[in-house]
């Protein structure tokens, strides 16, 4: 054979193996297919059971089946169930109770996170290794539970500490700033449901709140104005007047402030001026305002007299100007007019031209009680009630102390006797009361007496004791009611002075419901012995009010008043045991 034939085995020798992926799939495919098949298997015959060595919130659950796992954590977790929920955040706690935003363990569907049949390679190695600690599932209105965590926050939140200066006698003391927090409402709710069983307080979510004046707003103004605010007094050129303002007094009437991120300096103009005039009283004048007075028997506007005086405002903006240099310390202010903040217009538009009603009542011969109506009458003597404004006695009166010149006289406490300062008032309030019901005003309150006394009309009378029981009437008309009072011809009176409106008709009925006095007891330690001797009763007195001869209305008080016992200060005599018992 030659050379350059081909020999019929040539290609024999030369040919390549068949590829071996094929078969590599199918081994692989087979494996697969075993290996996964008993995982299925694995997983069906273990989904009844709980993986070993698994725990929920303490409660071991591992190898029992659903039913016994549920039960066991019913169980186990009872107590913690019903217990309230520590909420903390820092140092500070509070409670919630699960009852009362319907949160419960969900037993079922705790337990069917790892049970069951399931694809999960870690519930399946769990079987095999254990599954360790598991969370609880629970059940809860979201709603409710937000609602009583942000209701917590209210006392647990922290308020960031601003940056600040305060004024300690003439030092300026720097307050550093610090971070507070706010609980995060719905992120703090939703960790208290997947953890509230775990045994612990649950610690709460919160945001990191930055005061809004930092530590370099502190220096920058520790620098900028305490030093030159403490550093001495400043003066103020008012007019020709030079007055030093000592820095005691300055550091009173200053505060540094914050506005914004940054502090700043504020001075109190109202408060400064009044130093001003106090140190130096030939430096303006007051204004004063308009009043009524009764002279000659007759209302007179007195008119009102513009002051000359400082705007506080502009006051203040010179004042803190110089306190903030440390070399140009002196303020200076223009004078000016200063107007009365009731003026003579006003007063004369009130139509207080007429007295409209009078009474009065008479005076006991107790010198001290006197000298408490005295006093009270001076008190309310020139009061002017605007249009729609209330009349109070105690207002009126102002402080009813011994430093206004009250005396301690009888007065009736709980039905007895008694002293107190100021005793004697309540007959000022009656016959103011009644000045007031003869004018046609309106009764906004006013509590008759517990028994009846006779220099007071019947059923038409009105006690009071400060702070607490007053005597009111509004005025209902357009024009002011000036109230004049005083004591003379040994009797209290009460003249009211506008214009007539009203035309007043009173009637006071027969006295009926009688009771009789009896004997009690008083083992207070103030104790004072009365006689008694007179019957109680009730009665009825109408009002009929009228304008331009018609009737506008009609009101009928009742009143019933109790008698006048016989008091015995001491406990009651003891039973005598030789008498037969009722």
């Amino acid at each position: 054979m030659s050379p350059n034939e081909e020999s019929p085995l040539g290609d024999v020798g030369s040919q390549e193996p068949p590829p071996r992926w094929p078969r590599i799939l199918l081994v692989v495919g087979i494996i697969t297919v075993i290996v996964g098949g008993g995982y299925v298997a694995a997983a069906y015959f273990l989904g009844d059971r709980v993986p070993r060595d698994t725990q929920v919130a303490g409660v071991a659950i591992g190898g029992l089946s659903i039913a016994q796992a549920e039960q066991a954590l019913e169980t186990g977790l009872a107590d913690m169930a019903e217990s309230p929920v520590t909420l903390a955040a820092g140092e500070a706690q509070a409670e919630i109770a699960p009852g009362d935003v319907s949160l419960a363990l969900d037993a079922e569907a705790t337990v069917a996170q790892f049970t069951g049949f399931s694809y999960q390679p870690g519930v399946l190695l769990g079987h095999i290794f254990g599954l360790g600690d598991q969370p609880a599932v629970s059940t809860v209105d979201l709603t409710d539970l937000e609602a009583a965590v942000g209701a917590a926050a209210s006392d647990l939140d922290v308020a960031p500490v601003e940056g600040a200066i305060d004024i300690v006698g003439t030092e300026a003391v720097p307050v550093e700033p610090a971070d507070g927090f706010a609980i995060d409402v719905e992120e703090t709710s939703a960790l208290i449901r997947d953890t509230w069983l775990e045994g612990e307080p649950v610690e709460a979510v919160v945001q990191v709140l930055e005061p809004t004046v930092g530590a370099a707003a502190v220096e920058a103004a520790m620098t900028e104005i305490a030093r030159p605010l403490t550093s001495g007094p400043i003066s103020i050129q008012a007019g020709s007047e030079m007055t030093q303002i000592p820095l005691a007094d300055l550091l009173a009437v200053s505060s540094i402030q914050a506005d914004g991120e940054v502090l700043v300096l504020r001075i109190d103009g109202e408060a400064l001026r009044a130093k001003l005039f106090e140190l130096s009283p030939e430096i303006g004048q007051e204004p004063k305002d308009a009043t009524v007075e009764i002279q000659g028997g007759q209302p007179v506007v007195v008119p009102a007299v513009s002051g000359v005086g400082i705007d506080p405002d502009a006051l203040e903006e010179e004042a803190v100007a110089a306190a903030l240099s440390m070399t140009q310390r002196t303020a200076t202010v223009e004078m000016v007019e200063t107007t009365p903040e009731f003026t003579t217009e006003q007063a004369e538009a009130l139509g207080i031209v007429e007295k409209v009603s009078e009474f009065s009542t008479p005076l006991t011969s107790d010198r001290q009680r006197t000298q408490n109506l005295i006093v009270g009458t001076a008190a309310i003597n020139g009061t002017i009630v605007l249009p729609g404004e209330t009349f109070s006695i105690i207002e009126a009166l102002g402080p009813v102390t011994p430093a206004q010149g009250y005396n301690s006289s009888p007065v009736v406490v709980d039905g007895f006797e008694s002293h107190a300062v100021g005793g004697g008032l309540s007959q000022l309030a009656t016959t103011t009361f009644n000045a007031a019901y003869f004018a046609g005003m309106d009764d906004i309150f006013h509590q008759p007496h517990s028994r009846w006394f006779d220099r007071y009309p019947e059923g038409r009378e009105a006690t009071m004791f400060t702070p607490s029981l007053d005597m009111k009437w509004g005025n209902n008309t357009d024009h002011g009611v000036l109230v004049q009072a005083w004591v003379a011809g040994g009797r209290t009176w009460v003249a009211l002075w506008s214009t007539k409106v009203w035309d007043v008709d009173s009637v006071t009925g027969p006295r009926y419901n009688f009771t009789q006095p009896t004997t009690v007891y008083n083992t207070s330690a103030g104790c004072v012995p009365e006689s008694g001797g007179k019957n109680g009763f009730t009665v009825q007195v109408t009002r009929t009010r009228s304008k331009a001869g018609e009737v506008v209305d009609r009101h009928t008080y009742t009143t019933r008043y109790q008698p006048w016992n016989r008091v015995v200060c001491g406990p009651p005599p003891a039973a005598d045991p030789s008498e037969p018992a009722a």
